[in-house]
């Protein structure tokens, strides 16, 4: 914490200035790769006391704690604020309550909030300053300008993200799962399209057509948002701009754009109405981040759309608009936008719940995972490698409702100082940031199955094609048993961090397989014996490091034996996984080496300056390491670690090793027939 001015607090003490965060352009830019950059040296950054009077968390009229967006491109991270308004366990886990706000003794001039981030509620702390343009803030705001909570969760947002700019343009869906810790799934609007084959693979996009009536059991507590992939003609997206014009006119110009390819809306309510005329009449309620009205439609005002209904019912639903809102039918609606984006609901108790049932779905799990070239990027079903993507157990022990997800991580890309990224399509941006990601499951008999065989046929579901999203979804009704989890990236190769999640209204288990799955024995590879070793590394005692260190032979050993007959055959004949037990984002770099110990040696008595027989190095950031290799017969030891000393952790050591039981059994039954035949010949003699 550094001591800054003393005005404000009521006390006279210091106030806090987070340095991880500064008040300059370090916290506004990243790669000056958007409109924004042209803000370089004329914001000034004054705390909510200094911009107003008497300021406060929220307005008294809920109405107006409303988003209203600023100079910055992040309609979709607006769209997702409204769903805290609506569920009050969201909001408090998103914004602590209780804190000290302007005027108590308390104050100290910061806030903390949570966001939930790759399978985990991270916590993050601000100071209050807010960038601003003569005395106003120039980003997100509540339509009340005493009220702060958007602008202060806007910042917390993008020191998240490690910088304002990187907030302009994104996914509704990403920022509803960052709030609430639960799911979106984005739904088509346009026309349908045929559905892909299970056999075929694609990384074309195929998204379902939404039917809004599917949501009417959960369509009070859902999140729903509309967005536009290119301008259409009824909606006047050309965003006003009043604050500094002579500043701002390249902005607006360069930012219609980008606008123009993607805008999002939040649906605040649909219904049906009953026209004069006896007949039914969907209409919907928008709200647009950018605070006025973009619609002209028939509904607008005394258009002549509200003549066709009851002057009292009109008058009503005229009354519910406020700033930056209108009402547009179902024809308006799915002539203006392209896709709309459903967040899951969040009970009371933090559970989520299906938007196709309501149900609550009580029972959660997660694992994390990894795509590595080399060795677990297997690509699409296209390809023969596929079965070496990562694999995970679904176990289901009563029937009912299950969704799972799909999450890879970010990938932030690297961009010279220029503004013409800005200018690039959604599809291309998402590309450069995401892999194209799928998830298929098949449904297995038991646990033991042949795994070539298991994906030669079609799953029983499937997200169909590789998507270029954050998250991927699968939903089904399913039976109790065993289910095979295969997540993978379009293209072999591709490597990504990723999470699995399970969600279901009946007990399940979700677990990783650690090595590949058990299949049949190939005629030429003999069978392979697997034993399991756990161990850890404490700090001062066994957390040695590696070869670079004096105390690497304070590691952990693990002495193990080559027999004779696993050379009959050339080839690989030891195979050795380490896995660490820590969680995906706090990883060790791991490794190790296979010391080869002479006649009479052990592990103690190792020459320290011996080279290792074989090594899997260097050290990788990852849950497993693996190396298949050849060994001569004799006595060995492997020497698992982490890249530096001192480092601990758990740890499981899998090794396999060959043995050729069926040579032995062909030369024990040659060896019994010509026994037999010797016998044969002498009684024939």
């Amino acid at each position: 914490m550094k001591e800054a001015g003393r005005e404000g607090s009521g006390l006279g003490e210091a106030l806090f200035e987070d340095l991880d965060f500064p008040s300059d352009d370090r916290a506004l830019l990243s790669d000056s790769s958007t409109p924004i950059a042209t803000l370089q040296g004329e914001v000034t950054w004054r705390r909510p006391q200094e911009i107003c009077q008497s300021p406060a968390l929220f307005p008294d009229n809920i109405t107006l704690a409303h988003a209203k967006q600023g100079l910055l491109g992040d309609c979709w991270f607006l769209c997702a604020c409204s769903f805290l308004l609506k569920n009050r366990y969201l909001l408090n886990k998103v914004l602590p309550p209780d804190q000290p706000l302007w005027g108590d003794s308390r104050y100290r001039g910061s806030f903390q909030f949570c966001f939930w981030k790759l399978g985990h509620w991270t916590e993050v702390t601000i100071d209050d300053r807010l960038p601003c343009i003569n005395s106003t803030p120039c980003f997100s705001r509540c339509h009340s300008p005493a009220a702060f909570w958007v602008a202060l969760l806007e910042k917390a947002y993008a020191k998240l993200h490690g910088s304002y700019e990187r907030l302009w343009a994104g996914q509704v869906s990403e920022a509803l799962v960052d709030l609430s810790g639960g799911l979106a799934e984005r739904w088509s609007l346009g026309e349908t399209e045929e559905e892909q084959r299970p056999e075929q693979d694609s990384d074309q996009v195929r998204r379902r057509r939404l039917d809004l009536n599917l949501l009417c059991s959960v369509k009070e507590e859902c999140a729903v948002s509309c967005s536009t992939q290119s301008s259409p003609g009824g909606l006047n997206i050309e965003k006003g701009i009043s604050i500094r014009c002579h500043l701002l006119t390249w902005i607006t110009a360069a930012g219609a754009s980008e606008l123009g390819q993607y805008h999002a809306l939040t649906v605040m309510e649909w219904l049906d109405v009953k026209t004069l005329s006896g007949s039914k009449q969907l209409l919907l309620r928008i709200r647009n981040p950018w605070g006025r009205c973009c619609w002209g439609g028939a509904w607008i005002g005394s258009g002549a759309g509200w003549s066709s209904v009851d002057p009292a019912l009109a008058s009503d639903l005229q009354a519910r608009v406020a700033e930056g809102e209108f009402w547009l039918d179902e024809t308006e609606f799915l002539s203006q936008f392209d896709e709309v984006t459903v967040g899951y609901p969040i009970s009371d108790e933090g559970h989520l719940k299906s938007i196709y049932t309501g149900s609550p779905l009580t029972h959660y799990h997660q694992l994390a995972g990894r795509w590595m070239e080399g060795h677990s990027a297997g690509g699409s079903r296209n390809c023969s490698s596929y079965g070496s993507n990562p694999k995970f157990w679904l176990k289901v022990c009563e029937r009912g409702e299950v969704l799972v997800s799909l999450l890879q991580h970010r990938k932030w890309r690297k961009t010279e100082n220029c503004t013409q990224t800005l200018l690039e399509d959604s599809k291309n941006t998402k590309h450069q940031h995401y892999q194209a990601i799928a998830l298929h499951m098949w449904k297995v008999e038991k646990r033991r199955f042949n795994l070539s065989r298991m994906l030669n046929k079609p799953p029983c579901v499937s997200t169909y094609c590789h998507a270029y999203e954050r998250e991927v979804v699968l939903h089904q009704q399913l039976e109790p048993g065993f289910y095979l989890l295969i997540p993978s990236t379009y293209q072999p190769g591709a490597e990504a961090r990723f999470l699995i999640r399970g969600f279901s209204s009946s007990p399940t288990s979700l677990s990783a397989l650690k090595s590949p799955a058990p299949s049949l024995p190939s005629t030429t590879d003999g069978e392979w014996e697997t034993c399991y070793f756990q161990g850890s590394w404490v700090e001062g005692r066994t957390a040695g490091g590696s070869r670079n260190f004096l105390s690497h032979w304070q590691n952990p050993c693990f002495p193990f034996t080559v027999c004779d007959e696993s050379a009959v055959t050339p080839g690989v004949n030891v195979r050795i996984t380490l896995h660490q037990s820590r969680p995906d984002t706090d990883l060790h770099p791991i490794g190790f080496h296979v010391y080869k110990l002479s006649e009479g040696e052990s592990q103690q008595t190792l020459p320290r300056d011996e080279d290792p027989a074989a090594s899997c190095v260097p050290h990788c950031f990852t849950q497993d390491v693996l190396l298949a290799c050849c060994l001569s017969p004799g006595a060995y030891t492997i020497v698992p670690s982490t890249y530096r000393p001192d480092c601990s952790a758990s740890f499981t050591l899998s090794l396999a090793r060959r043995i050729h039981r069926k040579v032995v059994k062909s030369q024990e039954r040659l060896g019994r027939a010509i026994e037999e035949i010797s016998h044969i010949s002498v009684m024939q003699s």
